[in-house]
């Protein structure tokens, strides 16, 4: 596209708007010829610190807030204005792929990377074209809008043109909503399924992180929502939300039969059989199928669906020695964690819970002694670990952790990770399960400036025989 046909509302000379536009940036790194900078501000500095290294890098054109004197044009816009002006030419420039496919937004502090993967699977089982986008396809929970529009792109012109329905669940972040990156995206469905501990850092109180969850419930965005009303939050948000509501609760499955291959229950008269293990996957499932039983799938269909539904990577993946079973899952909140130990406990009553855990650095600090708390009240041997420290020391990131737990518990530390596994394996008897927790699918550990490769499944699978 051309600049003049991108910023239609500005004035150009007849050589500036015939300038090629092939691709869209906030990260100056990442600019190539063809490149539109958009000098956003971020949590620690200005984009327009960074215009001159986009313009070296390619960038044809940027835009701002402030007045920038470069060799390439420069648009300059209120701040206000600045990130939702990314997402519409985002948009743009990548042929609007969000208007080929119907969109569905999933928020909460848990289970948003299983109900949308579920989502996908149930699309596709149901021969409808179906994606996801989040934790597990891209780095950051909801993308910046550039990189959000390109991933979309690519999903959608990979579908089969010949099915009737395209589907793509998004897993929306708190920090997205508030970002503006899903600015201007319409979706057919959004849902929300519970809210707790987390990300408290960024946004001060369990009331404000509320408040911007709630903002992705309003007509700016969809007509519909699907709401876990078995949460206080969820129950508020059904309550004072203007749009169509669906509500789920856990009471929408009976005869739930558990065991570690799978699960079965009733839905609205239909049997279900899954795949899925633990009891917070039924909540998933549950919302996952109320999604698309508002997008006009009958239950029946939905119901037999649920059998070609995969395990989530990372999410309760049990892995089996010939003694041991060890567990990896990405339970990094307090509500996470308990959720993971309670459902194992219930699983395998008889037997020990062994847990590796930490606490990622440069994140929300406040929940760190809580999550030692539950650990050591919920596991009959804790080891606290290292997760990813980033810039923070990990002594001291343990020791925060250690603060909360239990007194009368049996709490060991060990910084290194693998030889915190290690020591896991070797502490636990024939028949118990060791639980690691808080990193899930991810395959590196950031230490510092440096991103080593770790794979907690790896390991896991290498240390349990």
């Amino acid at each position: 596209m051309q600049l003049g046909d991108i910023f239609e509302d500005f004035s150009f000379d007849a050589r500036t708007a015939s300038i090629e536009v092939t691709h869209v940036e906030i990260d100056s790194r990442n600019c190539i010829p063809g490149s539109v900078f958009f000098a956003v501000s971020g949590t620690s500095a200005n984009g327009a610190k960074y215009a001159k290294d986009a313009v070296a890098n390619g960038a044809v054109c940027v835009v701002s807030s402030e007045e920038l004197e470069l060799d390439v044009p420069v648009i300059t816009v209120p701040e206000s204005l600045l990130r939702g002006l990314v997402a519409h030419v985002s948009a743009l420039v990548t042929g609007s792929p969000q208007l080929r496919c119907e969109l569905v937004g999933v928020t909460g502090t848990n289970g948003k990377t299983s109900v949308t993967s579920i989502v996908g699977d149930l699309a596709r089982a149901l021969s409808w074209n179906g994606a996801n986008i989040g934790t597990l396809t891209n780095e950051r929970t909801t993308p910046a809008a550039p990189e959000l529009m390109r991933s979309l792109k690519t999903i959608v012109d990979g579908f089969d043109t010949a099915k009737s329905r395209s589907v793509v669940a998004l897993e929306i972040s708190s920090h997205a909503i508030d970002q503006g990156r899903i600015t201007g995206l319409q979706f057919a469905v959004v849902a929300f399924t519970n809210l707790s501990h987390d990300h408290l850092d960024y946004h001060g109180s369990m009331e404000d992180y509320f408040e911007v969850k709630s903002r992705l419930f309003t007509r700016e965005y969809t007509q519909r929502c699907v709401i876990w009303c078995d949460d206080p939050y969820g129950q508020r948000l059904a309550s004072e939300t203007q749009l169509a509501v669906s509500e789920v609760r856990r009471s929408d499955a009976t005869e739930v039969v558990q065991t570690v291959t799978g699960t079965t229950f009733f839905w609205r008269g239909q049997l279900v059989n899954t795949p899925l293990i633990g009891d917070y996957n039924i909540d998933n499932a549950l919302l996952a199928m109320a999604i698309i039983s508002s997008l006009g799938a009958s239950d029946g269909a939905i119901a037999g669906a649920m059998e070609f539904v995969r395990n989530i990577p990372g999410r309760f993946e049990v892995i089996r020695g010939s003694s041991i079973t060890a567990i990896v899952d990405y339970a990094h909140t307090p509500e996470g964690l308990r959720r993971i130990l309670n459902d194992v406990r219930l699983l395998s009553p008889a037997s020990r819970i062994v847990t590796v855990f930490g606490c990622g650095g440069d994140r929300d600090t406040s929940k760190r002694p809580e999550m030692g708390r539950v650990a050591s009240k919920l596991s009959d041997v804790t080891i606290i670990t290292s997760d990813n420290p980033r810039s923070e020391s990990p002594d001291a990131i343990i020791e925060a952790v250690m603060s909360g737990c239990d007194p009368d518990s049996v709490v060991y530390v060990q910084s290194d990770r693998r030889a915190a596994i290690s020591q896991a394996m070797e502490l636990a008897n024939a028949g118990d399960v060791v639980v690691i927790a808080g990193k899930g699918h991810e395959t590196t550990q950031m230490i510092g400036d440096v991103e080593l490769m770790f794979d907690d499944r790896v390991v896991a699978r290498e240390l349990v025989k």
